[in-house]
């Protein structure tokens, strides 16, 4: 028997870690609701980290708050595999988002022990802290701070109440000081070798294709947008429609423009609109600010730049027509970033070598990986999502397909730690 027919993940144990990963989320709350810095996330870390312990890793956690499950190779000075994802999840989320990730690569290293496979080089699983985006507009938290990415500028940041992420960090029990000096830390420990995550798709192209892999190709770049219509306010009862100065409907023409540019993509590309804020929202008054939030993302790093600017501009001039000022600031998540090709045509091998059918995919959504990357070159496995959809309770993806994963992962491990 080879080593890769030995190497069979177990799907009771796989599917029994899930279920009971699943029951720690906020009661109250629709879907599965584990964010950053809440009580049930602080929950489901101590769970992950007593998995990895009962798995035969060494754990730590770093000062950025990442759990790091170490297994030991047979030389210890040679550049380290790195693996892992999150377990946070957006509000109202999915089950199996990140998580994929964590508990497929816990399962690699039961698999390797229980088969007496050492490896060469350390392996290191990682669970990141914080790569959901959230109140404070910045995703991938844990990943961002080892890969230096993260500056005292962000902690900075508030929330709609007014509260700093430092202070977030620190109600959390990490200091603020060691999350930006983790970077450092982590450095310490000597140069990485390859990063590899396994994750669930996220969309509808493997289910729809029938196709058992998705070699991930490159990661959308994300560029987000605060627009601030200022009109002025006036009885809604009263007022002259066309003397109307209404920065609601500015903003609703905005909504209306981002989708617009979002359509018009010519390859891969979308554009979104999370949220207004409309205080205070009085009945009886005609709307003076307003507040949007958009994104954009592509793959297409041409198409992104020049729908940031149409839209820009799109948006100024509808907002001038109605009388309302827009002030729009951008920002950038992270930049369109290419997957390792050295690294695909391993998992694309991997994959063969298992006789599992693959294509090669963009990814529209970020990962931990983007910023791992600056660290070492990179990689992603994806498995099937049920009808394409994440982020919401209905996120599904079958067992079956999560252990064919854990195999091409596993295979595609197993040849990363020997190449050099």
């Amino acid at each position: 028997m080879t080593v890769s027919e030995r190497l069979q993940p177990s799907p009771d144990r796989l599917g029994a870690d899930l279920d009971e990963l699943a029951t720690v989320r906020e009661p109250t709350r629709a879907g599965w609701t584990r964010t950053v810095f809440s009580e049930p996330y602080r929950s489901s870390r101590e769970w992950v980290a007593s998995r990895m312990r009962a798995a035969g890793l060494r754990v730590e956690t770093d000062g950025a708050g990442n759990i790091v499950g170490v297994l030991p190779g047979r030389v210890p000075s040679a550049p380290a595999l790195v693996t892992g994802s999150h377990t946070d999840t957006v509000e109202a989320g999915g089950r199996f988002d990140g998580v994929v990730g964590v508990l497929g690569s816990i399962e690699v290293v039961r698999m390797l022990r229980e088969n007496d496979i050492e490896l060469d080089r350390d392996l290191l699983v990682v669970d990141f802290l914080g790569e959901e985006s959230n109140e404070f507009g910045l995703s991938c938290l844990g990943s961002r701070a080892l890969a230096g990415e993260l500056t005292t500028d962000h902690l900075d940041r508030r929330d709609r109440d007014g509260v700093r992420l430092g202070e977030r960090y620190a109600e959390f029990g990490l200091e603020p000081s060691g999350v930006l000096e983790a970077a450092a830390r982590f450095a310490g420990r000597g140069a990485l070798h390859r990063y590899l995550e396994l994750h669930v798709e996220q969309g509808p192209v493997l289910e729809q294709r029938g196709t058992a892999i998705g070699v991930v190709t490159a990661i959308a770049g994300i560029h987000r947008l605060v627009a601030d219509f200022v009109g002025r306010a006036d009885h809604a009862g009263t007022a002259p429609m066309a003397a109307r100065r209404d920065a609601l409907v500015a903003a609703a023409e905005a909504v209306l423009a981002v989708r617009q540019q979002g359509c018009g993509a010519p390859v891969h590309g979308v554009a979104t609109t999370t949220r207004l804020d409309a205080p205070p929202g009085s009945p009886n008054v005609v709307p003076a600010r307003i507040r949007m939030y958009a994104e954009m993302r592509s793959v297409d790093v041409g198409w992104l730049s020049d729908a940031q600017r149409r839209l820009g501009e799109e948006i100024s001039l509808r907002a001038a027509e109605h009388g309302v000022d827009a002030d729009l600031t951008w920002s950038v998540d992270n930049e369109c970033l290419p997957a390792d090709a050295d690294v695909q045509q391993v998992i694309t091998a991997a994959a063969d070598s298992l006789g599992v059918g693959w294509e090669a995919l963009p990814s529209g959504a970020t990962h931990d990986a983007v910023h791992i990357a600056r660290l070492c070159p990179m990689g992603m496995i994806f498995v099937p999502s049920r009808d394409g959809r994440s982020h919401c309770p209905e996120e599904w993806t079958d067992l079956e397909d999560i252990s064919t994963g854990i195999r091409v992962h596993a295979e595609a491990l197993l040849e990363l730690d020997r190449a050099r």
